[in-house]
C-alpha cells in the first residue's frame, strides 16, 4: 500500500508506545463527548458513538473517562460545547488536504491551522475546493492472519463494499452507516482487526516520487495533527513504499 493510508497506519501503530499518546486520548475523549451530544449517550442507539466509543476503546482510553465523556456530551454533567469546523487547503506539490476539528473557539482554531499551512509550504483553500476528491467510508485495518475468502464471507452480506490487500494488511471499506454492522461481522465471526474508523478515501491521487517532496508533505501534516483542535487530517498524496519506509525510519 502507498500513500496516506499506509502512512497514517504505521502511525496509529507507533501512536500507542510513544508521547503523542496522552493527546490522543484527549482527541478522542472530545469525538466520543461529541457524539453524545449531537446524537444522544446511548452507543446502542447512536452510530456514530458507537463508532467513537470503539475508537477509543481500541486506543485503551480507560473505561471511566470514556463514560465521563458520554455524560457530558450528553449534558449529565457539565461540560465544554465544542462544535465541529472543516477546513480545506493545499499542501506542497498541490496535495489537496481536509482538516477536521472540535472546537470551543473557531476565533482560535482557523488562525491556528492557517499558520501551519503558511509556515510549512501550503496555503489555505475556500470550502468545497478540495472536498471534492474524497469521499466518507468505513475503513477496517486487518491483519493478514485471515484468508480472502473468510474475509469475504464474513463481511459481505453486512455491507463491505471492497477488499484490497495492502502489504502486510488487508483493507475493507464499507459506506459510512455499515461500519458498525461490518465490525460486528468479523466480531461474531471471531476475526480480529487492528483498527476501524470513519474516514475520507480521496478518489484521485498526487504522486510524491521524491523524498524530498514527501518530507514537505508529511511535515505539513504532521503539523496540522499537533493542532489540539484538529481531530483529522485527510490528504491525497501517493509516497512509493521505498520512498515512505525511508521517511518513516
Amino acid at each position: 500500500m502507498s500513500g496516506h493510508s499506509k502512512w497514517a497506519t504505521i502511525k496509529h501503530k507507533k501512536g500507542a508506545a510513544d508521547a503523542t499518546r496522552g493527546k490522543l486520548f484527549a482527541k478522542l475523549i472530545r469525538q466520543v463527548e461529541v457524539a453524545a451530544r449531537e446524537g444522544g449517550g446511548d452507543p446502542e442507539m447512536n452510530p456514530t458513538l458507537r463508532t467513537m466509543y470503539q475508537k477509543a476503546r481500541s486506543a485503551s482510553v480507560p473505561l471511566d473517562t470514556i463514560q465521563k465523556a458520554i455524560k457530558r456530551g450528553s449534558g449529565a454533567i457539565e461540560g465544554v460545547k465544542y462544535e465541529t469546523v472543516s477546513y480545506e487547503g493545499y499542501a506542497p506539490s498541490g496535495v489537496a488536504v481536509i482538516v477536521e476539528c472540535l472546537t470551543d473557539n473557531r476565533n482560535r482554531t482557523g488562525p491556528d491551522v492557517r499558520t501551519v499551512f503558511t509556515k510549512l509550504g501550503g496555503s489555505m483553500a475556500e470550502p468545497g475546493a478540495v472536498a471534492w476528491q474524497f469521499e466518507r467510508k468505513g475503513v477496517i485495518v486487518l491483519p493478514k492472519k485471515v484468508t480472502e475468502d473468510d474475509l469475504m464471507e464474513a463481511a459481505l452480506e453486512a455491507g463491505a463494499e471492497d477488499l484490497t490487500d495492502q502489504g502486510d494488511t488487508w483493507q475493507l471499506t464499507s459506506g459510512p452507516s455499515d461500519l458498525h454492522q461490518v465490525v460486528k461481522a468479523l466480531e461474531d465471526a471471531g476475526i480480529a482487526y487492528d483498527s476501524a474508523d470513519l474516514t475520507m478515501l480521496a478518489t484521485q491521487t498526487v504522486p510524491l516520487d521524491t523524498e524530498a517532496d514527501a518530507r514537505k508533505v508529511l511535515r505539513l501534516i504532521d503539523g496540522l495533527e499537533d493542532l489540539d483542535d484538529v481531530q483529522n487530517v485527510y490528504a491525497n498524496f501517493d509516497i512509493p513504499d521505498a520512498i515512505l519506509e525511508t521517511v518513516m525510519a
